[in-house]
C-alpha cells in the first residue's frame, strides 16, 4: 500500500512539473510585453499605439465638434497635436480643438498608453468623442496626474462640460 501511494505521488509530481513553463520562458514573455507597452518616457516617441489604424479619412476637429454638437457623439478619426500628457504613465493626453478648447483623450479600457514625453507631437487618433460633464473628483485626479500644486487642485470646485475622446488607437507622427 505504501509503495502504491508513493508511486502515485511521484507520478502526479512528475506530471505537474512537466506542464509548467520554464522560468526563463516566462521571464522572456514578461520582458516582451513590457517593451510593447510604454509607461513613462520613450527614446522614440513616434509610432502606433493601441489598435492599428491607417491614415485615410482623417477629419479635422471642427468636423468632429459639429457632429458632437448635433448628435452628442462622433465616431471616426481626427488629427491634432498633443499638448499635455499624464506625467505618471501616459494614460491620457490633451489636445486643442478648432474652437480653442482643450479636449482630454483617454484610451479604451486603459488598454494602452503613450510616452509621457510626447508633448508637441502631431497625432492621428481613432475612437469616439462625446459631450460629457466631468465631475470635480475626476478633474482633481487629472490635475494630480498633471503634477499641479495642492492650491491648484483645491481651486477646482465645479464640474466641467466638455468634449472627451476615448481612443482605440493612435499614430504619433514625427515633429515637422
Amino acid at each position: 500500500m505504501k509503495k502504491s501511494i508513493l508511486l502515485s505521488a511521484a507520478i502526479i509530481s512528475a506530471l505537474s512539473f512537466s506542464c509548467q513553463k520554464p522560468a526563463e520562458s516566462v521571464k522572456e514573455q514578461v520582458e516582451a510585453n513590457a517593451k510593447s507597452e510604454p509607461v513613462g518616457e520613450a527614446e522614440v516617441v513616434p509610432g502606433s499605439y493601441g489598435a492599428n489604424l491607417d491614415e485615410n479619412t482623417v477629419l479635422g476637429t471642427s468636423e468632429m465638434i459639429s457632429a458632437v454638437e448635433a448628435s452628442g457623439t462622433f465616431t471616426g478619426k481626427i488629427e491634432g497635436e498633443i499638448k499635455e500628457v499624464c506625467t505618471k504613465k501616459g494614460c491620457w493626453f490633451t489636445m486643442d480643438l478648432a474652437n480653442g478648447e482643450p479636449m482630454r483623450v483617454t484610451f479604451k479600457d486603459y488598454g494602452f498608453f503613450i510616452p509621457t514625453n510626447s508633448q508637441g507631437f502631431p497625432i492621428i487618433l481613432e475612437g469616439v468623442a462625446t459631450l460629457t460633464e466631468t465631475d470635480v473628483e475626476t478633474l482633481k485626479h487629472f490635475a494630480e496626474d498633471q503634477g499641479k500644486s495642492k492650491e491648484e487642485i483645491d481651486a477646482i470646485t465645479s464640474p466641467k462640460r466638455e468634449i472627451t475622446f476615448e481612443a482605440t488607437g493612435v499614430i504619433i507622427k514625427d515633429k515637422a
